[in-house]
């Protein structure tokens, strides 16, 4: 009995010993999941639809800088990407899910930039750094919290640049505009968004600017394809039917392409086409001399000031030096000209 009494007490000893064990082992692994999550920089991004053609590169390639910015500060990046299907009370929702799960920054390229105080009072309630995107909100909105950016490309320039395109082509050979000989340019717009200010200004400052610099230009039509290609294909197609037509300006790439799509297939090569934006797709049609030219924003640039952004945020705080440049909460990234090899640079 006295044996057994031995043994009892000694499986007892061993059990509470197993047990001991067992609560120090989890609360290592408590400790280690928590410091891996720690170490880990979570970003949640959210975009305003997902068949856009530019954002859809632009996100892309912050996702490759985000990794390049792995290896080089030697941290783990978790990067969520989801789409608010042209909602702004889904992407109010998806902000407050990053929010709720404690993201570390949010990057947003917003639905209606007229309309994002909601997503601003949740990061800043949850004291997380909110950078808008290819969408700029008002400048009130802007200066509501303490950690409100925004990266973009300033939509006045990338209009002023399309018009001197047009321009400087019809300057040095008024015939590639004016097909019919007839002294004026007959020209559309296709616009991007009715109310959006980017189209707005896009549309307003490359008329203004093509005729200030010497196009007689004449407005024959317009129409807004929402910045889609399927879309603009379509109006263009109506177009043909009625109107005579020389030059079609497009307040982005996509709509560019649209509008090229339906007159090759209808065999018209008297109507020339420009765009904005500097997609790949769009940069190859001007390569193949498809478009005769287009504005673009270098995505590299875009991508790669955002994810500094992104990594300085978390791990200093604040914005790395050198990137908003004497602004303190805007980034612009700038423009350039792009024309056909064939009408030279």
């Amino acid at each position: 009995m006295r044996e057994y009494k031995k043994w009892k007490t000694q499986m007892g000893l061993l059990a509470v010993a197993v047990a001991v064990i067992c609560v120090a082992a989890a609360g290592i692994s408590r400790r280690k999941e928590k410091q891996k999550e720690e170490d880990t920089l979570k970003v949640g991004i959210s975009i305003y639809q997902g068949d856009d053609t530019y954002v859809n590169l632009l996100t892309k390639k912050i996702e490759r800088q985000l990794k390049a910015c792995e290896k080089q500060q030697g941290i783990k990046i978790h990067c969520k990407i989801v789409s608010a299907e042209n909602d702004q009370n889904e992407q109010n929702e998806q902000v407050e899910h990053f929010a709720a799960l404690a993201y570390d920054v949010i990057c947003v390229n917003a639905v209606d930039r007229t309309n994002v105080s909601t997503m601003i009072d949740r990061a800043e309630e949850s004291e997380i750094p909110l950078i808008f995107f290819n969408r700029q909100p008002v400048q009130d909105d802007l200066r509501k919290g303490q950690h409100i950016y925004d990266v973009g490309s300033d939509a006045q320039e990338s209009g002023r640049l399309q018009g001197e395109l047009v321009a400087s082509v019809y300057l040095k050979d008024p015939a590639v505009w004016d097909k019919n000989g007839d002294g004026v340019v007959g020209y559309a717009v296709l616009e991007g968004e009715t109310g959006h200010q980017d189209a707005i200004i896009r549309s307003e400052w490359s008329v203004k600017t093509m005729t200030s610099s010497g196009v007689p230009a004449k407005r024959i039509t317009g129409g807004v394809a929402n910045w889609m290609k399927e879309q603009a294909a379509a109006i263009v197609g109506r177009w043909l039917k009625e109107e005579e037509l020389e030059l079609i300006l497009c307040n982005n790439d996509d709509m560019a392409l649209g509008a090229i799509e339906t007159l090759r297939q209808e065999g018209r090569t008297d109507i020339s086409v420009v765009g904005i934006d500097g997609t790949e797709e769009g940069l190859m049609a001007v390569r193949d001399g498809k478009m005769l030219g287009t504005v673009k924003a270098d995505s590299d640039i875009y991508a790669e000031y955002i994810a500094r952004m992104v990594c300085g945020l978390k791990k200093e705080g604040t914005v790395p030096k050198g990137i908003l440049e004497g602004h303190d909460r805007e980034v612009w990234i700038p423009w350039e000209i792009k024309i056909c090899p064939e009408l030279g640079e």
